[in-house]
């Protein structure tokens, strides 16, 4: 199982960063470690300063492809789920300006945690999600694909000319704007059109 993460994938949040608009998907990778076991806390790791939420709607890919056109990548994934792309801000701020990798910033541990799935013909439309995350109680994230730059099914067939799509894998949509960093103590609460999906626990 790989996860395959999409950046810069709302406007507004490319927005917040001060980030440029890209004239393609941005794409990086996490390692199946990045996924913790259902019940596991997120433990705050001590080389950064700097962790930052970002809530994203996550699908699981059905089966194995490639080369996938995109009026065909709906039939590649049939449950849709959410999670959290934590990301070490200062340490890849600190990356970026040296034009290296983000992964020791994005691919570290628990940086993954994900919901259970659920089938997506619980939803009208793919493209008309509403889901948010909550720590300590206040809204922090709202959101919904209808904002995405790239929508699902064309994500799919963009990443699939790239790497071999299997069975289980994980797509991470991208996230809307009000990243921010968390502590310990703080309680994550994910959900989906009202429906709480994920809690996080920060330690």
């Amino acid at each position: 199982m790989k996860i395959i993460c999409v950046g810069r994938n709302y406007a507004d949040h490319i927005e917040e960063l001060n980030n440029e608009r890209p004239e393609a998907p941005v794409i990086f990778m996490k390692p199946e470690t990045a996924v913790p076991r259902p019940v596991e806390d997120f433990y705050h790791p001590d080389f950064s300063e700097d962790i930052h939420h970002e809530v994203e709607i996550v699908v699981k890919i059905n089966k194995v492809g490639k080369n996938i056109e995109e009026k065909f990548a709906h039939k590649y994934y049939d449950e849709i789920g959410i999670g959290i792309d934590f990301t070490a801000r200062d340490l890849q701020s600190k990356l970026k300006a040296k034009g290296l990798p983000w992964e020791l910033a994005k691919a570290f541990n628990g940086s993954a945690p994900v919901s259970e799935f659920v089938p997506k013909d619980q939803f009208a439309d793919v493209q008309n999600i509403a889901f948010k995350l909550d720590v300590n109680g206040e809204t922090r994230q709202e959101g919904n694909t209808n904002m995405m730059l790239y929508k699902i099914d064309y994500l799919i067939s963009f990443v699939s000319q790239y790497f071999l799509l299997k069975k289980g894998d994980l797509l991470f949509t991208g996230t809307p704007k009000g990243v921010a960093a968390v502590k310990i103590g703080d309680t994550l609460k994910l959900s989906i059109e009202g429906k709480e999906m994920l809690v996080v626990n920060v330690k």
